[in-house]
């Protein structure tokens, strides 16, 4: 059965969405200085939102471990 989607995965997605639109624009070189300004300042913050949540996953990644017999445990942070 697929897994739903979690409301952080639906954010990241759409925050790198947004991130995309953001830098098309500016490298479009059609926006207004005061447009960019607004533009690149939603940037920043939507790359340490999709940053943050990229280092929860890898340390999230790093809490797998092989126990001995072979079989795999996660540990939630």
């Amino acid at each position: 059965m697929p897994r739903k989607a979690k409301s952080k995965d639906v954010q990241f997605e759409a925050s790198l969405e947004r991130l995309e639109e953001i830098v098309d624009k500016l490298e479009g070189g059609e926006v207004p200085l005061s447009e960019a300004i607004s533009l690149y300042e939603e940037g920043i913050k939507l790359s340490k939102i999709c940053l943050k949540q990229l280092n929860e996953v890898e340390l999230k990644l790093k809490k797998i471990s092989t126990e001995l017999d072979g079989s795999f445990t996660v540990e939630d942070l």
